[in-house]
C-alpha cells in the first residue's frame, strides 16, 4: 500500500468514527429535556463571553494569514471578527435557548370518521454536516440551532478560519458538558484536508442526513453535484431590488444604500436595482448618487448611462453576476411587470425587494416572483435567520422541498405522524 493510499484510508477511517459518534449523539439528543438543550447554550454563550480576547487572538491569526495570501476584501469581512460581532454570537446562543423547543411540537391533529386521532408531530433530521468557509460564526449559529432542535452536527470549516473555528467550538463543547450532554453532538473535523469534504458528502457510512454547505459558489456547486444526501443550500444570492413608481424618494435611497452598502459580502446583499422608468427623472440620480457617495461602481444600461457620467455599460454578464462588492448594476423599466420579467430571468430565487407605495404592485410582485423570501419597503441585507426571530441561521436555502429561506430550529426537524385509536380495523 502506497504512503497516499494509507493517508486515504486513515481520514477515511477518522471520517467514518466522527459520523458513527455523532449518530450516537443524535441518539441521545433526540430524547434530551429542553431544560439541558437550554443550560447548554447559556452556558455556551458565558463561555463565548469568557473567552473572548482568547476569540479574538484566534481570529487575528486567521486574518493575519488570510491578509498575506491576498484574500479579497469582502472574503476578509466574513472572516473578521470584533468586539460587536462577538456580541452577535452571544446574542444569537441566548435567543436560540430562549425558543420555544421544537422536538415534540404538535403540528397538526385532527380526528377520522372512524374516530382515530393522527398528529403530526415534529422529530429532530439526525446528523446535520456543515459544510463551510471563512465565517466563523457559522460554528456558533449551527452548533446552536441544531442542539436547539435536537440534532447532532459535524462541522467541516474552511483552512482560512481554522484558529477562530476551534475556538469559538470549545465554547460549545464547554456548554455541552455543563449540561450533561454528550460532547460528540457537536464536532468539527479535525483536518483542513479537502477530502474530508468528500467523505462527508458520501454520508459517513450512511450516518450523516443532511449536508448544508455555507460558501461561495464553487464550493456550493461541489457540494450540491457530489452529494449522496439531500442538500440544504442556495448556490448563489443575486438579489434585486425594484423601485416603483409610487416610491418614496427618502425611503428609496435609505433601504438602496442600505440593500447594497451595508454588508457588500453577505448573499443578501443587493446586486441588481431596477427602477420604474416614471421616476428616472425624480428618483434615479438621487439613488446612485448616495452609491457612488459610499463608493459603489455602477454599471447601468442605455438609460443610466445617459443620465450618471461614472456609469459603467452593463454587459449581459453583469445582469448574472453577485459581485460580492462595492459593485451594482443598474436597469430602467417600463412598468411592474417588466421588472418581474428581469429578476424571472436573472434572479437566484433568493431575495428580491419592492420599494413602492402602490398595494397592487405589491401583489403582483409577492404572487408572480418565485424566490425564497420577497420583502416590501425593506432592505433584502434582512434576509437573514436572526432577523427572522429564529436567533440565527444554519444558510438559506432556495430549494422546494422541506426547507426554504432562513433554516433555524424549525427546519432542521422533520416530522412523524402519531395515529390513536380504540380498537378500529381496516374494512
Amino acid at each position: 500500500m502506497s504512503a497516499v493510499q494509507a493517508l486515504s484510508n486513515d481520514l477515511a477511517a477518522i471520517m467514518a468514527d466522527i459520523g458513527r459518534r455523532a449518530r450516537a449523539a443524535a441518539n441521545i439528543l433526540a430524547f434530551a429535556s429542553p431544560e439541558a438543550k437550554t443550560t447548554a447554550l447559556l452556558a455556551a454563550a458565558d463561555a463565548v463571553d469568557t473567552r473572548r480576547d482568547d476569540i479574538l487572538s484566534a481570529n487575528a491569526l486567521d486574518m493575519r494569514a488570510a491578509e498575506h495570501k491576498g484574500i479579497s476584501k469582502a472574503f476578509l469581512d466574513r472572516l473578521q471578527l470584533t468586539d460587536k460581532r462577538i456580541d452577535g454570537i452571544i446574542e444569537g446562543l441566548r435567543t436560540i435557548a430562549a425558543l420555544p423547543d421544537p422536538v415534540g411540537t404538535v403540528m397538526a391533529e385532527w380526528t377520522r370518521p372512524n374516530g382515530m386521532t393522527i398528529s403530526r408531530v415534529r422529530t429532530p433530521l439526525g446528523v446535520i454536516g456543515v459544510i463551510f468557509e471563512s465565517r466563523p460564526n457559522v460554528t456558533a449559529d449551527a452548533g446552536a440551532l441544531t442542539l436547539k432542535s435536537g440534532n447532532a452536527v459535524i462541522l467541516r470549516g474552511g483552512s482560512d478560519s481554522v484558529n477562530s473555528t476551534r475556538a469559538i467550538h470549545a465554547c460549545l463543547v464547554e456548554g455541552l458538558n455543563a449540561a450533561g450532554l454528550p460532547a460528540d453532538a457537536i464536532q468539527i473535523v479535525p483536518t483542513t484536508d479537502r477530502a474530508a469534504v468528500g467523505e462527508m458528502l458520501r454520508g459517513l457510512d450512511g450516518t450523516i442526513d443532511v449536508i448544508v454547505p455555507r460558501g461561495g459558489k464553487t464550493l456550493v456547486a461541489r457540494v450540491q453535484d457530489e452529494a449522496r444526501v439531500p442538500v440544504f443550500a442556495h448556490l448563489e444570492g443575486i438579489c434585486h431590488t425594484y423601485i416603483d413608481a409610487s416610491a418614496e424618494l427618502q425611503m428609496a435611497i435609505d433601504v438602496t444604500l442600505n440593500a447594497k452598502m451595508r454588508r457588500t459580502g453577505v448573499c443578501g446583499a443587493t446586486e441588481t436595482l431596477l427602477v420604474h422608468r416614471d421616476v428616472v427623472a425624480t428618483h434615479l440620480k438621487p439613488v446612485i448618487a448616495a452609491l457612488i457617495a459610499k463608493g459603489c461602481e455602477i454599471r447601468g444600461d442605455a438609460t443610466v448611462l445617459s443620465l450618471i457620467p461614472d456609469a459603467i455599460a452593463a454587459t449581459e454578464e453583469d445582469w448574472h453576476t453577485e459581485y460580492e462588492d462595492a459593485i451594482i448594476s443598474v436597469k430602467v423599466v417600463a412598468d411592474v411587470g417588466e421588472a418581474i420579467a428581469h429578476i424571472g430571468t436573472y434572479s437566484s430565487h433568493h431575495t428580491e425587494a419592492i420599494i413602492t407605495e402602490d398595494a397592487a404592485s405589491v401583489t403582483r410582485f409577492f404572487n408572480e416572483i418565485d424566490s425564497a423570501i420577497l420583502l416590501h419597503n425593506a432592505s433584502t441585507q434582512f434576509a437573514d435567520g436572526g432577523e427572522f426571530g429564529f436567533g440565527g441561521e444554519i444558510g438559506i436555502a432556495t430549494g422546494k422541498f422541506h426547507a426554504r429561506g432562513p433554516v433555524g430550529v424549525e427546519q432542521l426537524c422533520s416530522f412523524k405522524y402519531l395515529v390513536r385509536g380504540d380498537g378500529q380495523t381496516r374494512p
